[in-house]
């Protein structure tokens, strides 16, 4: 239980501060000349709980990761219950909440 609530208190906390990043970027800087050659930065939940997880090592890395992965499936699930999302649209919806 207590490595659940290390795995949220550190979702949260970087859910924040990308939250916090976004709202401060301006839109004054240029566009890059070659917007194709830039390389893709990773999103989305499972990127978040590799975050979270890198401070543990061994077992208990996998042990974060798993715990956190499921806690974000929850999540997404809970979103698609109060959507009402319903069959196959709610399995596509949890996946693609968890890309997010």
């Amino acid at each position: 239980m207590r490595l659940l609530w290390s795995a949220l208190v550190a979702v949260g906390a970087l859910v924040c501060a990308v939250a916090a990043h976004a709202q401060s970027t301006t839109s004054t800087a240029a566009a890059p000349v070659n917007p194709a050659a830039a390389a893709p930065v990773p999103s989305g939940k499972r990127f978040a709980c590799q975050t979270a997880s890198q401070g543990s090592k061994g077992q208990e890395q996998k042990d974060q990761m798993q715990l956190c992965m499921a806690q974000a499936r929850l999540d997404c699930l809970k979103q698609a219950i109060d959507q009402k999302i319903v069959g196959p649209q709610r399995k596509d919806f949890v996946k693609s909440c968890l890309q997010e």
